[in-house]
C-alpha cells in the first residue's frame, strides 16, 4: 500500500450511525494528533451527510484540546439546516468523552455570478524547484517527524526560495512574513471533489502559523510553543489536489502571544481556488 493510499484511507471514515463517524490516526509516534488531520476528517464527516450536488464553500473550526493519536476520534455531525441552495453542518470531534475540536461547514449548489480574483504571485514553476527534503513543521517541540509518513511521502512540496526553515531553527536576522510553496499529492485521486477538498484542508495547516514567526528571530536561549487555535477556509473554485497548487501565505499580525496568518491557494493556471486564515498560539519560552 502506498503513502497516498494511507492518506486516502485516513479520510475514509467508518460510519457508526446515521450522524456518527470514527476516524483513526496513522501518526502514533506523535505527542498529539496533527491538526490538519482532525480538520480534514471532520470535513469528510460533514460532507458524508450532504447531497452530492452541493460542494463545501466554507468551514470555520476551533481546536479545543490536544488530540490523542493512540485512540480513534468520534465525529458527531449535527444537520443544522438543509435549504434550497445551502446546507449547514456542525461537527464535534470527541475523545475520552470530551470535545477536542468543533467545525461549522457550509455547502452550496453550483451557481453563476459576477467573478474576479487576485492574481497569482509571480514565482518559479514547481518543475523548476527541488522537492523538499524536510517537512514543514509548525510544532517542533511536540512532533516526531518519523510519525508523519503520509505527509512526507504522499505529498510533493516545492518551496519557493529553497528549503523551508522551521520556527525552532529561525535565528539571526528576521525575514518578511511571507512564504510560497507548491504542492500536490504523489499520484492520481478519484474524481471526488469532497476528497480533494479534505486533502487540501489536511495540507493547509502545515505552513500557516510558522509564517507568523519569520520576522522574529530567536535568541539562543529561546524556543517556541505553537498550537493552532482556529482555522477558516473558503472554497471559491474547483481544483484537484493531484494537480499543482501554489500556497501563498502571509502573516499580517502577531502579538499578545498569538500569530495570525492568511493563505491563498492558486491552481497552476492562475485561478484562485481557496482562501485560508488561521490564528494560533505563539509563545516564547526562555
Amino acid at each position: 500500500m502506498s503513502a497516498l493510499d494511507d492518506l486516502v484511507g485516513l479520510l475514509d471514515l467508518e460510519q457508526l450511525e446515521v450522524n456518527l463517524f470514527r476516524g483513526d490516526s496513522l501518526d502514533r509516534d506523535r505527542v498529539r494528533i496533527y491538526g490538519g488531520q482532525v480538520l480534514a476528517q471532520a470535513l469528510m464527516a460533514a460532507g458524508r451527510t450532504v447531497e452530492p450536488d452541493r460542494s463545501v464553500h466554507s468551514m470555520h473550526a476551533y481546536f479545543l484540546k490536544l488530540g490523542d493519536p493512540h485512540i480513534p476520534v468520534v465525529f458527531d455531525v449535527d444537520r443544522i439546516r438543509d435549504g434550497r441552495s445551502f446546507t449547514t453542518r456542525r461537527v464535534v470531534a470527541i475523545q475520552h468523552g470530551q470535545a477536542i475540536f468543533n467545525l461549522a461547514a457550509s455547502f452550496h449548489v453550483r451557481e453563476e455570478g459576477p467573478e474576479h480574483f487576485d492574481r497569482m504571485p509571480d514565482v518559479p514553476a514547481p518543475e523548476a524547484l527541488p522537492a523538499m527534503e524536510r517537512l514543514p513543521d509548525d510544532e517542533p517541540e511536540t512532533i516526531d517527524r518519523k510519525g508523519a509518513p503520509q505527509i512526507v511521502d504522499a505529498l510533493d512540496f516545492r518551496h519557493v526560495g529553497g528549503q523551508w526553515s522551521p520556527p525552532h531553527e529561525h535565528r539571526g536576522a528576521g525575514r518578511d512574513p511571507d512564504q510560497d510553496t507548491w504542492f500536490r499529492v504523489r499520484g492520481r485521486l478519484p474524481d471526488d471533489p469532497l476528497l480533494h477538498a479534505c486533502i487540501v484542508a489536511y495540507a493547509s495547516d502545515l505552513t500557516l502559523l510558522g509564517t507568523a514567526t519569520l520576522p522574529h528571530p530567536l535568541a539562543e536561549d529561546e524556543s517556541l510553543m505553537m498550537a493552532s487555535l482556529d482555522h477558516v477556509m473558503w472554497f471559491h473554485r474547483p481544483f484537484r489536489a493531484d494537480d499543482w497548487l501554489l500556497y501563498h501565505v502571509h502573516s499580517p499580525s502577531a502579538g499578545a502571544g498569538r500569530g495570525f496568518a492568511q493563505g491563498q491557494l492558486f491552481c497552476a493556471n492562475g485561478t484562485l481556488a481557496v482562501s485560508v486564515a488561521q490564528e494560533g498560539l505563539v509563545r516564547m519560552i526562555h
